[in-house]
Formats: C-alpha cells, sequence, structure tokens
C-alpha cells in the first residue's frame, strides 16, 4: 500500500521539472533572438549610406544697367489715311495696283470711261468757238453805233441795245469757258490717283463695275513711314510719367519710347514722344498719348495692338532676378536663397519694374548671392542643398 501512494508524488515531481527546464529554455532562445536583433539593427544602420541633398538650380545675382520705364498698350496708327473715292460717275477701266503693294504719290490707281467726258469737253470748245464769234461781231456791231452816234446819224438807243448784245455774248463766253474748266475737270477724275505714297489695301471693285460718289469707298491708302503710336493713359499714369521724366532730368519730348510686339520682341526703331493731347475723354477717363517712329521695312501696321516702353530716365545699375524665383505668401514676396552653407533661407523682397523675364529687386537682395529657380518644391528653409549655377546646369551632358 505504502509504495502506491508514493508513485503519483514522483510522477508529480517529474513533470514539474519537466516544465522549469522548458521555461528555462525559452528564457535562453528569448535572449538570444534580443542580442541578434539589436547587433542586426546596429549593423543595418552602419551600413545605410546617409540622404542625399535634394539638387536645386540657382542664379547668382549681379548688377546689370537699366534705364527706368513705363509700360503702356497701345495701337499703330497711320500717319495720313484716306478712303479713295469716285468723284464722277462711270465704269471702271483700269485697276493699276496690286492689292497690299506700295504706291507712289501720283500714280494712278483707276480709270473711268473718258468717252463720255472728253466728249463734253469737245463740245464746249466748238461753243466756245462760236461764242468767240458772237462777241467779235457784237465788238463790231457795237463799235459801229458808236461811231454812228459821233456823227450824230443814230440814235443812243441803237448804242445801247449793241453795248447790251455785246455784254450777252461775253457773258455767255465766260459762262461756256466756265462749263469747259468743269468739263476738264470732270475729265482728270477719269484717273484716280494716290495722293500720296503709302500702301494700298483691299479693292472693292472690279474692273466693269459701274461707280460714282455714292459708290462708296473704292480702296484705302496710308502712310506707313514714318507712322504713329497711340497710348491712352489715366490720369493717374499720366502724372506718374511726368514726375519720373522731370526726376530723372528730360522733358516729354526728349521721351525715348520703344515697341514691344505681338511675339515679344522689341522693334527696332526708337520713337520719340509726338503729341499729349489737351483734353480727356469723357468715356475713359484717359489722354492720347503719341509717338512717332520709322517704319522703312513695314513691320508696324495700322490698327497693330503693341505695348510701348516709356524711357524716362538715365540708365542706372540695378538687381535682376528670373521672374520662376519669385514666391508669393500672405506676407507679400519672397525667394529662396542659398547661402555659403549650402542651406535655403527664405528672402522677403522689394520688386521694381521687369522685362524679358527678369524683375528689379529693390531690396531684401545683394549682388553675389544664389537665388533658386528650379526645384522650390522639394527644399523648406534651413535644409541643406546641392546647388547648380543655371548655366552650368544647361552645358551638362545628358
Amino acid at each position: 500500500m505504502g509504495n502506491r501512494k508514493a508513485l503519483p508524488e514522483r510522477r508529480l515531481n517529474r513533470a514539474s521539472g519537466g516544465s522549469y527546464r522548458l521555461r528555462v529554455a525559452g528564457l535562453t532562445l528569448a535572449l538570444a533572438a534580443g542580442w541578434w536583433t539589436c547587433n542586426a539593427g546596429e549593423a543595418l544602420a552602419q551600413a545605410r549610406p546617409e540622404a542625399t541633398p535634394p539638387a536645386v538650380t540657382t542664379v547668382t545675382i549681379t548688377r546689370k544697367a537699366t534705364t527706368p520705364t513705363i509700360s503702356l498698350t497701345g495701337r499703330v496708327e497711320a500717319m495720313d489715311k484716306v478712303d479713295i473715292r469716285a468723284r464722277i460717275d462711270g465704269f471702271l477701266e483700269k485697276r493699276q495696283f496690286e492689292e497690299g503693294d506700295n504706291v507712289s504719290e501720283g500714280q494712278v490707281l483707276y480709270v473711268i470711261e473718258k468717252g463720255k467726258y472728253e466728249a463734253e469737253v469737245g463740245q464746249l470748245n466748238a461753243t466756245i468757238q462760236r461764242g468767240q464769234a458772237s462777241v467779235r461781231l457784237a465788238k463790231l456791231e457795237l463799235d459801229r453805233q458808236s461811231e454812228l452816234m459821233r456823227r450824230q446819224v443814230t440814235a443812243q438807243a441803237r448804242v445801247d441795245e449793241a453795248q447790251a448784245k455785246y455784254d450777252e455774248s461775253v457773258a455767255d463766253l465766260n459762262r461756256t469757258r466756265a462749263s469747259l474748266d468743269t468739263a476738264k475737270l470732270d475729265l482728270s477724275y477719269t484717273e484716280i490717283r494716290a495722293p500720296f505714297r503709302g500702301r494700298i489695301g483691299r479693292a472693292s471693285y472690279s474692273v466693269g463695275n459701274y461707280v460714282g460718289p455714292s459708290s462708296g469707298v473704292l480702296v484705302t491708302i496710308v502712310r506707313t513711314d514714318p507712322i504713329y503710336a497711340t497710348f491712352p493713359v489715366s490720369q493717374r499714369e499720366l502724372l506718374a510719367f511726368r514726375k519720373q521724366a522731370e526726376a530723372g532730368g528730360s522733358t516729354s519730348a526728349a521721351v525715348k519710347v520703344r515697341l514691344r510686339l505681338g511675339d515679344n520682341s522689341v522693334y527696332d526703331e526708337v520713337g520719340t514722344l509726338n503729341f499729349v493731347d489737351i483734353q480727356v475723354s469723357a468715356e475713359t477717363d484717359t489722354v492720347a498719348v503719341r509717338a512717332g517712329f520709322p517704319n522703312p521695312k513695314g513691320y508696324l501696321i495700322h490698327g497693330q495692338l503693341v505695348t510701348g516702353i516709356f524711357e524716362t530716365g538715365a540708365p542706372r545699375a540695378a538687381v535682376f532676378i528670373p521672374q520662376q524665383a519669385v514666391q508669393f505668401d500672405q506676407t507679400g514676396y519672397f525667394v529662396l536663397v542659398v547661402d555659403k552653407e549650402n542651406k535655403v533661407q527664405i528672402r522677403r523682397i522689394g520688386m521694381g519694374q521687369g522685362g524679358a523675364g527678369d524683375i528689379e529687386i529693390t531690396s531684401g537682395l545683394s549682388e553675389g548671392e544664389r537665388v533658386i529657380t528650379e526645384g522650390i518644391q522639394k527644399v523648406r528653409p534651413n535644409q541643406v542643398v546641392q546647388a547648380v549655377e543655371a548655366t552650368a546646369a544647361i552645358n551638362a551632358p545628358r
């Protein structure tokens, strides 16, 4: 009986010893796994390379000469513009120009049928000859009656009658001569000539059409060299323009004007201000300002939209940066600058006039500093960057 009671106790002790050994083995494995994880993490951390600074494109600020200017939008206007019309009625016999050509002063543009007007001139010439004969006859009769009156052979009434007939024949002759002048003038109108040298437009009528004073415009001629450009200027802009010109030591007549064309190029001829209107438009509250330009190549066309660049002062040195470098937030305009340690810094700026993709900086930047123009979205303030000068980036192999 005693042996049967002891057997379960031994089984219990044997089981307890096995559980203990399992716990010890598990603890040993856990410690080993932790040691391997720590050492592996340190090895991976040592093997991982440091992050490469983001690359940005920069422009080094330099000073360059600039001239104070004011830009205004306007239109080109021909110095002279004439609508050619027919002064007499008739069929068009000839058209002696090509549409869009340059024509010279006095050049024949149209010829209207001449037969009717030449016949009228001939008829009046014949009437004048008959009138001259009547005048001679009346003069002879007047002289005869005057002589008879001197001899007291005839009455004064006959002399008066002869004088009246003579005066009447002279008047008829003068009237016919005036009609001849009119007929000759009408005959001259059969040739329609260019009033000045210029460029001719599109013809409204073809050869064979019947035209007259009521037909309207046959064709238009504009004088293209020299040519005007007119700009509507508000009173505020005009005052600023005059003050800036006076501050620069110049007068309105000495102001040089350049034109920026539709393709953003600058016209190679320089114009001068030659007219400021004497009254303000009640509809637009603007004053018309006009400048004259040489136009030997015909680049400027009547009605063309242009931008006038008015130089209001002497050239001076200024700092310019590309427009894409300028950013804006609630505080105002700013740029990102790369300092000597290649760190990004925010710089608040003041801006002046701009042109040709650059903008003048009046405050906040100095010559020699590097401004980020590309890669702005990839960086933040105080971040180290890899700066590449814009010229080097353009010339880099690809």
